[in-house]
Order: C-alpha cells, then sequence, then structure tokens
C-alpha cells in the first residue's frame, strides 16, 4: 500500500510540475516529453530485467544457507558477509534491492539486509571503479571508503538491537 501512496504522489508532482511547465515556459514541454520518453525507453526493460530476476532468485536461493548465514540468528557474523556482498554486488540498484528483496523472502534478518544495502549504496567497489577513480581520483577514493567501510557495520550492528 505504501508503494501506491508513493507512486500517486510522484504522478501528482509530475502533473503539477507539467501544468507549471505549459504556464510558464511551454516551448520546453516537448522537451521534457522527449526526455522522459528516453529515460523510460531506458530504465523498463532493466525494472523488468531486475523484478524478473528477484522473482527467480527468490525461489532459487537456498532457503537454509540463506538463514544460516544471514537469518536472525547469524549475528555480527551476518552482517559482515552481507557487507562484503553489498561492497562487491555488481550493476544498479535494481541488482542489489532484488538481491535484497530476494534474501528476505528465503529467510535473511533484518540486521545483515541493513548492512548489504548500506554497503551496496555507500561502498560498492564497481561504482568507484568505473565513475569514481576516473573522476575524484584515486586520493579521495581511497579516504572516503576508509571512512566509509565502517558505516555498514555500524548501521547493521544497530538493527541488531531491534
Amino acid at each position: 500500500m505504501n508503494i501506491l501512496i508513493g507512486t500517486i504522489f510522484l504522478w501528482a508532482l509530475a502533473l503539477f510540475a507539467l501544468r507549471l511547465l505549459r504556464k510558464s515556459r511551454p516551448e520546453a514541454v516537448p522537451a521534457v516529453i522527449a526526455r522522459a520518453r528516453t529515460t523510460t525507453i531506458y530504465l523498463v526493460p532493466r525494472v523488468f530485467a531486475g523484478l524478473l530476476g528477484a522473482g527467480f532468485m527468490a525461489e532459487l536461493l537456498p532457503v537454509d544457507k540463506i538463514e544460516q548465514y544471514f537469518g536472525e540468528g547469524s549475528g555480527l557474523i551476518g552482517v559482515g558477509l552481507a557487507s562484503v556482498l553489498g561492497v562487491v554486488t555488481p550493476g544498479g540498484p535494481f541488482v542489489a534491492f532484488a538481491v535484497g528483496a530476494s534474501a528476505l523472502k528465503a529467510g535473511a534478518g533484518w540486521a545483515p539486509l541493513v548492512a548489504y544495502v548500506t554497503a551496496f549504496s555507500v561502498i560498492n567497489i564497481n561504482r568507484s571503479l568505473v565513475y569514481e577513480i576516473p573522476l575524484m581520483g584515486r586520493q579521495f577514493t581511497l579516504i572516503r571508503m576508509l571512512v566509509s567501510v565502517p558505516l555498514s557495520l555500524v548501521l547493521g550492528g544497530i538493527a541488531l538491537l531491534f
């Protein structure tokens, strides 16, 4: 239900912005519509593949292993393993969140999931190699990673308390 509310809110916001743009700068509307079409064409196949993959993955993950290594009783070891997996997960959020959702369905606990998503979002090595090092340099990337690495462990540890 929450996703429906969010979706309705985003549609309302987009339509409101379109209405404002039509009043203030009508000549810009075709370019905005074209950009929206291009983005949609780019994203829809990826979202579909991510959701389809999440469905398959949820059925293929070995539930006993997920519960053993990432379940509620896995403690700090589960948080650590999930953090490492978050760092090395390739692809974008469609992949990472699909993996997280599948693991949750297969019995993963909240704390390892928090650690996994945090590590993917903050530390992900693939993104650092492709974007951050070329744009920001090795020294910046190294410093940012050193201060970011403990974050997924700390947040996963805090989630253990809940």
